[in-house]
Parts: C-alpha cells; sequence; structure tokens
C-alpha cells in the first residue's frame, strides 16, 4: 500500500500509522493507536528485566578507632550484603591526623577480610586513596553461604 492511502486510512479510522520494521525493504507499519503502542512495547521492556538483578556496590565504613562491637556488627552486614550476591567495599576513614596510623587501618581491614573468608573473597586488596583506606570483596560463589539452614538432629525417646 502506498503512503499517502495508509494516511488517509489511517486519519479515517482514528488511528496512528505505526512504522514496526524499518530495516526491511518495504518497511512494515501498522494502524495502531500510538499511546497503547508505546505501552505495550513499555510493558514488554519491562518484563524482560524483571528476571533480571544487577549486584550493587554496598560500602562498609570504618575509623581507625572503631570499637570492637561496632566492627562486629557492621561486619554482619557486610556479610549479609555478600550472601545477598552484592559486592562489598570496606573503608576506613581518616580524619585529621589519624593519617598518621595507617597502619591501624589496613590492620581493621585484614581483620574485615578474614571475618569475611568464609563468604567472599578479595577482589581488591587494601589500598590507601587519599583520606581513605579500602578493600573490595565479591561474593564467593564456590564456598558454602553460612544462611543456608541447618539439618536439626533429631532424637527419639
Amino acid at each position: 500500500m502506498q503512503p499517502r492511502e495508509a494516511m488517509r486510512l489511517a486519519e479515517t479510522r482514528g488511528l496512528d500509522l505505526v512504522e514496526i520494521v524499518p530495516t526491511s525493504n518495504p518497511p512494515v507499519c501498522k494502524l495502531v493507536d500510538y499511546g497503547k503502542y508505546m505501552y505495550e512495547v513499555g510493558k514488554k521492556e519491562k518484563a524482560k528485566t524483571k528476571g533480571q538483578s544487577s549486584a550493587q556496590l554496598k560500602e562498609i565504613r570504618f575509623h581507625p578507632n572503631t570499637d570492637e562491637h561496632d566492627f562486629e556488627f557492621k561486619s554482619r552486614h557486610a556479610k549479609e550484603f555478600l550472601e545477598q550476591g552484592h559486592k562489598v567495599k570496606g573503608t576506613v576513614q581518616f580524619k585529621g591526623r589519624e593519617i598518621t596510623y595507617a597502619a591501624h587501618g589496613e590492620e581493621l581491614l585484614n581483620k574485615f577480610v578474614e571475618f569475611l573468608a568464609e563468604v567472599g573473597k578479595v577482589e581488591q586488596k587494601p589500598k590507601l586513596e587519599g583520606r581513605s583506606m579500602a578493600v573490595i570483596i565479591a561474593p564467593d560463589k564456590t564456598k558454602k553461604k553460612s544462611g543456608e539452614p541447618k539439618q536439626k538432629e533429631t532424637k527419639e525417646e
């Protein structure tokens, strides 16, 4: 059908002429309500991306003088993130003259890596970047997750 005829037909029916496959010869067009067509296309795109999940980089911040309880609390959160499949960035922030104690920060990050060793592996070793030192830990798929339920032993009397 000629483009002019198609446009006239679309106007008489109160629809739009939409090019569906522009690369074919001749191009494929359809008479549809454009708003409805775009809604359907968007719906299909959402359905495609719905099943996909993207891993995020979660950051856990410490200071060189972080208390033991705070360290354990934050490390447990990092462990949960790794079990969910996210990467974790452990950062030690140095304020003022604390930068002279970079060794404390490195010790803290090494302790953090040891705590998460059963669920993650080091992707980037501790590195000093300006006033912070950071380590990146990625989830390790080969190691068993600690979040899996353990089987209970039952005793019969």
